[in-house]
């Protein structure tokens, strides 16, 4: 019996050394040569150390004798922590069958992902995959399916992360796009849903792999990025570092991490941010910045949209979903990529319970064919409808112009925001004085001697009148106008005071936003 247990203690010990080794020190090899690091290096870099607990290590495929050859079956999946918080994880192994997807493959994502909404602990995909096994035939496109449904089954219970830091065709594209945000890696990393060849014989068009799908194509034309990391060493610190601003699942808030920035600190500058000059731009990062904690902000899709600023910051040690216009890009109007952008994020930050701050300064939704034509009515509703049904603690600070139905669209007291504030330079009307002068004035200026020193009379009548946040702080739409230099310490106390906030929304199956 002794020996027995020896033997098979020897037999688990030589098992576990070849899982190890992955495809083996070859294709390791090749896998460096190419910049990227092994699935189980990652996994050491991306863990606390010493955290990870794998599960089915010893697990392979039944499809072909080369499957069997291999413990693991091309994926490792397991948990550990990052910041002392538990997190679930799989990374897939092209050392293994170019990491390729099988039913035990796909089974042992399935298992960490049940346990990961069953403990209420974030799921984190490391993507490197070859795309389904082709000699399992259909069975490898249902364990596709399997991963599907439990992706969309998480979603708004646990954070979904995905990094995808190598191949990503095919079917393998549509989990990391149901994930809440996905890293990209330049110059390894591609993603789409056919392939080069495939277009070449439809299309007759020749191009590249980075071409169709690289990390640049999709972090700023597509929109399906929303990371973009220059290799797997900065990537991984990135998810990281995001990780640190989310709370663990849906019942739970952020962590709150104290910086020692003072919550009565003021900041003087800001007071000559806005030109004097209504048409002249300035950088909404400067504001961000001077009011979160550390100046600490992570922006989410940085180079996509950019007409709209999105991402996660302190303030007063509390994690916060910011949104703001950007003036120093198309003036910060609100067009199809940015109302998608924002409305994403907007949600994501109400399923997991991060009150949300909104910076104004729109002129309006972008004009034209183009845009109309592209759908504007239906993607600045989806901004629209996700503000709405948030019910997270709510603010929102006017800094310059807030125009027509703009205006009601950044998160205004009139869709449920909770505090509402402006700052003296606001402007606050349906339209630009400019066009509402030439509307309203339409025959006077017509029929004057000079009109266009009439229309700048007019213009600046309108401003004195109208644009300012004035009229609407008397009919109580705005809770108060502030002096910018005090903007944080309004926002950390208008945090504090809503922090015992109870919204909910009326009992419905779900709601359909205009997708």
């Amino acid at each position: 019996m002794q020996w027995q247990e020896n033997d098979n203690l020897a037999s688990l010990e030589a098992m576990k050394k070849k899982a190890f080794q992955g495809g083996g020190a070859k294709r390791i090899e090749t896998q460096h040569k190419k910049g990227k690091l092994t699935a189980r290096e990652r996994i050491e870099l991306l863990l606390d150390e010493g955290s990870f607990e794998e599960f089915d290590l010893l697990k392979s495929g039944q499809a072909s004798d080369s499957a069997d050859e291999y413990a693991g079956d091309g994926v490792i999946t397991g948990h550990g922590t990052i910041g002392g918080r538990e997190v679930c994880i799989f990374s897939q192994d092209f050392t293994i069958l170019g990491g390729s997807l099988g039913q035990a493959h796909s089974g042992k994502i399935s298992k960490i992902m049940d346990h990961a909404v069953t403990v209420g602990a974030p799921i984190i995909g490391l993507n490197d995959s070859g795309g389904a096994r082709i000699q399992e035939g259909v069975d490898s496109l249902a364990a596709y399916g399997e991963i599907f449904s439990r992706n969309v089954l998480a979603s708004g219970v646990v954070p979904q992360i995905s990094c995808i830091m190598g191949p990503c065709a095919g079917g393998a594209v549509y989990s990391p796009a149901m994930t809440d945000f996905t890293f990209m890696v330049e110059d390894s990393s591609y993603m789409f849903v056919t392939g080069p060849n495939v277009v070449k014989t439809v299309t007759h068009q020749d191009i590249s792999a980075e071409e169709l799908g690289g990390a640049q194509v999709h972090s700023q034309k597509s929109g399906v990025a929303h990371f973009v990391l220059p290799n797997d060493i900065l990537c991984l610190r990135e998810v990281r570092r995001l990780i640190n601003y989310l709370p663990s699942n849906n019942r739970q808030t952020a962590p709150l991490l104290d910086l020692r920035d003072p919550v009565d600190r003021t900041d003087p500058a800001l007071d000559y941010l806005i030109p004097s000059n209504p048409n002249q731009t300035y950088d909404m990062k400067i504001l961000i910045t001077s009011i979160l904690d550390g100046a600490e902000f992570l922006e989410y899709q940085a180079q996509f949209a950019r007409n709209i600023i999105c991402g996660f910051g302190r303030l007063g040690g509390q994690t916060i979903g910011l949104i703001a216009n950007q003036p120093a890009v198309l003036a910060g109007v609100l067009d199809v990529n940015a109302s998608t952008k924002a409305a994403r994020f907007v949600r994501f930050c109400d399923s997991f319970n991060i009150p949300l701050i909104c910076l104004v300064d729109v002129p309006g939704f972008m004009p034209g064919p183009e845009q109309e034509h592209g759908g504007i009515i239906r993607h600045g509703a989806k901004l629209l409808f996700a503000f709405v049904e948030a019910t997270v603690p709510r603010i929102t600070v006017i800094l310059r112009k807030a125009y027509g139905g703009a205006y009601v669209v950044m998160n205004s007291k009139h869709i449920r925001c909770d505090v509402n504030f402006a700052w003296p330079t606001a402007e606050i009307a349906v339209l630009g004085p400019k066009g509402a002068a030439e509307i309203i004035y339409r025959k006077e200026i017509q029929e004057a001697e000079n009109p266009e020193d009439l229309l700048a009379r007019k213009t600046e009548e309108y401003r004195r009148t109208f644009a300012n946040p004035f009229l609407a702080a008397k009919k109580g739409y705005i809770d108060d106008v502030i002096t910018p230099r005090d903007t944080r310490q309004r926002l950390i106390r208008s945090l504090q005071f809503l922090e015992s906030k109870d919204k909910k929304n009326p009992s419905s199956k779900h709601g359909n936003i205009p997708l």
